[in-house]
């Protein structure tokens, strides 16, 4: 009886319309902190300093850069992203199945949902540099930050989070993905996202050993150029649009 129980509001607690977007923020926040400490140190330590991105980036941002970004990014989730979020899960229903996925599935699943996010985001992303009023309207405060950083992953207009937003949930959805498959594509979607910002060329960014994969200096020469580097995670799209520029993925500052 007592475990019936227990098993209940467990369930209760994992179905909850509120649990997704809580959890992206805090693991957003988590994702960044070894990034806040790296800022931190970089000021005092030429190692570190070594590993930022060449280019004229300047030095880390201050914490209280850190800390304004943090406030602007609360308000956006607390206001837009979390009663969306909730309202995109009340709708959906979702079902808890009783069985995990195997690992094959899990990794075909994931792969496949950043595939087609990594699809979507590009061309959303390619509209809202090209149709003007898309860029003031939605992108623009984005750019804001020439020189990203971590916690600016996120520091972006209410309706470009949630644009993205959709985008990642419809990927999901589209695909029919395992709920566990679903959860482990936000997370590593989240993580991703905070490495491109990051302002960082470390020397076990993945990609250094995925060829495929823009990481850090392809976007952060995004920032900078505001005309290429268009997708978000892989470079085929770019390449085949023509939109690529070459970064040197593997020199130090």
């Amino acid at each position: 009886m007592n475990s019936s129980h227990t098993f209940s509001g467990h369930q209760q607690v994992l179905l909850s319309p509120y649990l997704a977007a809580s959890c992206a923020f805090l693991t957003h926040l988590a994702l960044c902190a070894p990034f806040l400490v790296l800022d931190a140190l970089g000021g005092v330590c030429q190692r570190v300093r070594s590993w930022r991105i060449a280019a004229g980036s300047g030095p880390p941002p201050s914490l209280w850069k850190w800390y304004e970004c943090f406030w602007r990014v609360l308000f956006k989730y607390a206001t837009a992203v979390l009663p969306a979020a909730a309202v995109f899960q009340l709708l959906r229903s979702p079902s808890l199945p009783e069985l995990a996925p195997s690992c094959w599935r899990l990794s075909v699943e994931v792969v496949a949902c950043f595939l087609l996010f990594d699809t979507f985001f590009f061309i959303w992303h390619y509209c809202m540099h090209r149709v003007p009023w898309l860029y003031r309207a939605v992108h623009q405060m984005h750019h804001q930050h020439h020189v990203p950083f971590a916690l600016a992953a996120q520091d972006a207009s209410s309706a470009e989070l949630l644009s993205l937003l959709l985008l990642a949930l419809g990927s999901a959805w589209m695909l029919g993905c395992h709920p566990l498959s679903e959860a482990l594509f936000h997370f590593l979607n989240s993580w991703l996202a905070v490495e491109d910002h990051c302002g960082y060329n470390l020397p076990w960014a993945l990609h250094r050993l995925l060829p495929c994969m823009g990481g850090a200096p392809f976007h952060q020469t995004h920032h900078k150029k505001q005309r290429n580097n268009f997708a978000p995670y892989f470079t085929h799209w770019d390449h085949l649009f023509g939109t690529y520029i070459h970064v040197h993925k593997h020199n130090r500052a």
